[in-house]
């Protein structure tokens, strides 16, 4: 059985398979095939692969072909469509909800789709989360792009000219990349706080140090799987009075609500964004699902009265080898459980939760 990655597209950096992962996945009983140059740009080149036993051919076309199934990051292109052959397998992070006509047009050809981010939020699943794994390289990166366009120092710094003050940084959304957000400005030397509709998110901001600003609320916001629900709008008016006296008192606002599936909750809106300070910065990790804040486009970087609210786009472009490597172990531990080494085949057991879950479902 040949387990095959292509490069992605030109906008995607990472890869689904690093030479350790390759040499795990063999240690399966499976043959590992990849594309000419696939990490080059990574600076790892293809003769690192073969000397773990991987197999080298020219084109995408000839993995696709010679694949019984294909690890992907993002949504396969047009033309590799194509090429995937009838009970091919294919895995990544297709984000269904944006993908649907293709995903549709390839479940036509007779090929089972698994996407990642749809794994169930059980013990069994924790090794192969991919939103955990990213998100968490996400909170780190926005910590340390906000200190960069950030025009002051982030720690108290006492010297003989006088005390410079700790920088106040409030992350919004305290999940997986929240709480690496504030454990990254922490030890910044900044002072955090930070703000969830989830109850439970309290005793982990306050175990990592940062102080936890709630809105009172009877209803519970947090689903089975752990992900926040969509506020009331109830409690989107006692949020943002919450707000209002936050902004004024912080420097840095990093932003990482997000609702999986759907498109991110506007927490901040024209006039609160405006009660910021000039010199202050805010960076919307939601920014491509919609953005918790206004004024926030993807890729782009708009002053508003003097504030810098930055848009995020493509943000593991920046961290690729380390997302690269997170990855590729998240796919292997996948890979392990969706194969039988006795049948030496692929068991799609629909009464494993996680292959049931992430097994996309044709639509009718």
């Amino acid at each position: 059985m040949n387990v095959g990655s292509i490069k992605e597209n030109s906008e995607e950096k990472r890869v689904s398979i690093t030479p350790d992962s390759a040499k795990n996945i063999i240690s399966l009983g499976l043959n590992v095939i990849i594309e000419k140059d696939y990490a080059e740009h990574l600076g790892i080149p293809d003769d690192i692969y073969e000397k773990n036993g991987v197999k080298i051919l020219n084109s995408s076309q000839e993995v696709i072909q010679e694949s019984n199934l294909l690890l992907k990051v993002g949504c396969p292109k047009s033309e590799e469509i194509e090429l995937l052959k009838k009970n091919m397998i294919i895995i990544g992070i297709f984000n269904p909800s944006k993908n649907q006509t293709k995903l549709r047009e390839i479940q036509n050809k007779g090929i089972n789709i698994f996407s990642l981010e749809l794994l169930p939020r059980i013990t069994r699943a924790q090794s192969m989360d991919v939103l955990s794994s990213q998100s968490n390289l996400a909170g780190y990166r926005a910590v340390v792009d906000s200190v960069y366009e950030f025009q002051k120092a982030i720690p108290m710094m006492m010297t003989a000219a006088g005390t410079v003050p700790a920088a106040k940084v409030l992350i919004i959304g305290a999940g997986v990349a929240g709480l690496q957000a504030v454990a990254t400005a922490k030890r910044l030397g900044a002072v955090v706080s930070a703000t969830d509709v989830r109850s439970a998110s309290k005793e982990q901001v306050e175990s990592l140090g940062g102080k936890f600003l709630t809105v009172e609320q009877d209803e519970n916001l947090e689903t089975k799987g752990g992900y926040a629900k969509e506020m009331t709008e109830e409690f989107k008016k006692k949020q943002s009075e919450m707000m209002r006296e936050a902004l004024k008192k912080n420097d840095i606002v990093i932003c990482t609500a997000l609702i999986p599936g759907k498109t991110a909750p506007r927490i901040l809106n024209e006039d609160l964004v405006k009660l910021m300070k000039p010199g202050s910065i805010i960076y919307d990790l939601a920014s491509e699902q919609g953005g918790n804040s206004a004024f926030s486009e993807p890729g782009k970087i708009n002053t508003v009265n003097g504030i810098k609210v930055i848009g995020v786009k493509s943000l593991m472009n920046r961290l690729p080898l380390t997302a690269s490597n997170l990855y590729s172990k998240n796919l292997f531990s996948f890979l392990r459980n969706l194969y039988s080494k006795e049948k030496k085949d692929f068991n799609i057991n629909l009464e494993d939760e996680i292959i049931k879950q992430t097994l996309l479902k044709e639509s009718k």
